[in-house]
């Protein structure tokens, strides 16, 4: 197994090395740029991120230093006449524009070996600051999003499974269906219309993940406000997220059932209990716990950008949109490779996470 471990981290060097010269390239092709949004900014026809999505504008423009610059032509830029072209050189060397493409990629790989991100080319802050800052929220999400997933979706998998084709089979499908087909900033909405204010109750508050006066409540009701907080977001987030897994538990689960060893058992005279969780639910569930190392990074990094949005939750989804949109290439470069990075750990997680449900599995053996 540790020989099978090392080949499989080794492989994440060239596979995450891939990863990020694609992504540079395709920002090498991208429209705009740090130069033309500093050009933007100084003409007065900047609009950030936030004010997109109904919020406050760009923050300061801050020029740190950074090895994970990007695209833009060196020479000229969108709305940069009447600008000296000392002071756009200026501005090329400040950011390391100065430099050939391959050059700046090759800086930015070897900054990143030893995480060393730089700093945000819009906010006066390191992009590990910004990323420690962030991530709390969208840990919140995701976490408690991915637990009440696999909590609903496995026992109702479960039973649909042993009621295939019944009543209850058939009315928790259409329940299924209509939760796999609305998107989750659907559900948020009218959450928010039902009960945060907007047409009917106001049991839930809108905005934020604590209270003003958090500081001031005690340990109980910091956790009360915190729950209260994020129940409107996660709620929206499960709903639009469990029925994926709940087929796929019932699936496994039909798929077992019908297996030689299960009639063997039965004919044994084993209550069905005995043989639905003492012989079928280890081999059923080896696909679904596996995959939850996966689901989690899923949902943490990618499922809760509109919900994070709509309910005004300043996390890593919000952080990512803006630096897209504001081209702070450093930010989008750094949550890039960190995220991938943790992509292919979970990948590894979730095969070691096979091993552990069922010791039978054996990796190396299926590469001899």
């Amino acid at each position: 197994m540790l020989a099978y471990i090392l080949r499989r981290l080794l492989l994440m060097i060239p596979t995450l090395f891939g990863i990020m010269v694609l992504n540079f390239a395709v920002i090498q092709f991208a429209p705009g740029g740090p130069i033309e949004q500093i050009i933007a900014e100084i003409q007065g026809t900047a609009v950030g991120a936030t004010s997109r999505i109904g919020g406050s504008g760009a923050g300061d423009v801050s020029g740190g230093q950074s090895g994970s610059v990007t695209s833009g032509s060196e020479n000229s830029y969108r709305g940069a006449q009447g600008l000296d072209p000392e002071f756009i050189k200026e501005l090329e060397k400040q950011f390391g524009f100065d430099k050939p493409a391959h050059e700046r990629f090759f800086l930015m790989m070897k900054n990143y070996l030893v995480f060393d991100f730089g700093n945000s080319y819009f906010r006066d802050e390191s992009v590990v600051n910004l990323v420690l800052e962030k991530l709390p929220v969208s840990i919140s999400l995701g976490l408690w999003t991915t637990l009440l997933v696999y909590l609903i979706s496995i026992p109702l998998g479960i039973k649909k499974a042993v009621k295939d084709g019944s009543r209850f089979d058939i009315w928790t499908s259409s329940l299924v269906i209509v939760g796999n087909a609305i998107p989750s900033f659907l559900f948020a909405v009218a959450l928010i219309v039902f009960f945060a204010g907007g047409s009917y109750l106001d049991w839930f508050p809108l905005r934020g993940l604590t209270s003003e006066n958090f500081e001031e409540l005690s340990l109980f009701g910091k956790i009360a406000d915190y729950f209260w907080h994020i129940a409107l977001p996660v709620t929206a987030m499960v709903i639009g997220g469990f029925a994926a897994l709940t087929q796929l538990t019932k699936n496994s689960f039909l798929d077992q059932i019908s297996q030689q060893y299960v009639l063997t058992a039965k004919a044994k005279g084993l209550s069905e209990q005995r043989v639905l969780y003492g012989h079928v639910f280890r081999n059923a569930m080896l696909i679904v716990i596996a995959g939850f190392p996966s689901a989690f990074i899923g949902i943490l990094f990618t499922g809760s950008l509109l919900i994070e949005v709509i309910f005004s939750l300043d996390g890593l989804g919000l952080l990512g949109f803006e630096a897209a949109i504001n081209r702070d290439y450093p930010v989008i470069f750094a949550t890039v490779y960190v995220f991938a990075l943790l992509g292919l750990i979970m990948n590894l997680i979730g095969d070691l996470t096979y091993t552990l449900i069922d010791p039978r599995i054996d990796f190396e053996a299926r590469e001899a």
